[in-house]
């Protein structure tokens, strides 16, 4: 190995310094860069010596005398202060097979909080719907937290993220906690994998949520009742965020930055907003929703038809020719 812990490298594409912290495999190291920690290949570094003596040494310039009154006030330019939202990161660990050739040994987990919020969070792994590995702590806002490491076998037995987030400084506007899920299939990871190679990049992450949800009125159920109704029920709706009779999924409508997301990620964000809307639709008692999913490759469109399928709030969905979106939507009709 050319570099040790500890040493002092130079980043190629950026010309800063940082210092080596892990060797993750004979490829890959981690590199800190005034307090950011992110893996970096090999050839995408050097020893910053032959740059510094390199470089002409000029000399001084005179300054100009500076009064008190004419100094300018620093602006605060933290350029990683980019809110993007919570991601879930891997970063594949290379190794060699009997053949030489590259594979894929073992996956570090990693989530990362591109937000200016800290969170609370409660963390669990399921393989076949097992329960394997669980961990509680936080992470800071504009940082990055290690979870564990997932042998690539294992990454064949449905594997399934849970997380419950709850914010570090409560907010009564806010909600106390959120629930999200993500689950990958074999099939989608190769092709993160390879998108990965052919891009040149270290890792490759899922957004779990953009935004942190605002609170919502809670619905409590009216037990006593054996037809299941809930007490004060046209209050309570008032107090739920509007449904809309007509929801388009195209990601254009849904965020501004979304053009360096991949086709599962983007699938990932639009069946999150079909259920928000499909929930409120159910909550307001609407008679019929319609989801413009549009055409393209119908991945959007089959996946949809699949969830319409498990709801019991269904009464019938069509896929028919409709006046204002061609073929590019399903109508949902609800029973109550």
């Amino acid at each position: 190995m050319k570099y040790q812990l500890g040493d002092t490298v130079l980043l190629l594409h950026s010309n800063e310094e940082g210092e080596v912290v892990e060797i993750i495999n004979d490829k890959m190291v981690l590199v800190d860069v005034d307090g950011v920690r992110f893996p970096v290949y090999l050839d995408q570094i050097d020893f910053p010596y032959i740059k510094r003596f390199s470089e002409k040494k000029k000399m001084p310039e005179k300054k100009e005398k500076i009064y008190i009154d004419n100094i300018k006030k620093e602006k605060n330019a933290d350029k990683y202060n980019v809110s993007t939202g919570m991601w879930l990161c891997l970063l594949p660990v290379f190794d060699k097979d009997i053949f030489d050739d590259d594979v894929v040994e073992q996956f570090k987990i990693y989530l990362l909080n591109y937000t200016s919020e800290g969170y609370q969070f409660i963390y669990q792994i399921k393989f076949k719907g097992s329960p394997d590995f669980e961990l509680s702590n936080t992470v800071l806002p504009f940082n990055e937290f290690y979870l564990h490491d997932i042998p690539f076998e294992e990454m064949n037995d449905s594997p399934k993220f849970e997380f419950d987030f709850s914010l570090s400084d409560p907010n009564k506007k806010k909600a106390t906690h959120f629930e999200t899920t993500f689950k990958i299939k074999a099939k989608q990871l190769f092709q993160k994998i390879e998108e990965m190679k052919m891009k040149n990049e270290p890792t490759f992450s899922f957004m779990l949520f953009e935004k942190y949800p605002d609170k919502t009125e809670e619905v409590i159920p009216d037990y006593n009742n054996s037809f299941g109704q809930l007490y004060e029920a046209s209050k309570i709706k008032e107090k739920l965020e509007p449904a809309r009779s007509v929801v388009d999924l195209h990601i254009e409508k849904l965020m501004d930055n979304w053009k360096g997301l991949s086709n599962f990620e983007i699938l990932t964000i639009q069946l999150n907003y079909f259920e928000k809307y499909y929930n409120l639709a159910v909550a307001h008692r609407q008679p019929n929703l319609i989801i413009i999913h549009g055409i393209g490759t119908g991945k959007l469109r089959d996946e949809i038809h699949e969830i319409l399928k498990t709801k019991k709030e269904v009464r019938t969905f069509a896929n028919q020719y409709h006046h204002d979106f061609g073929f590019g939507a399903t109508e949902i009709f609800f029973q109550y």
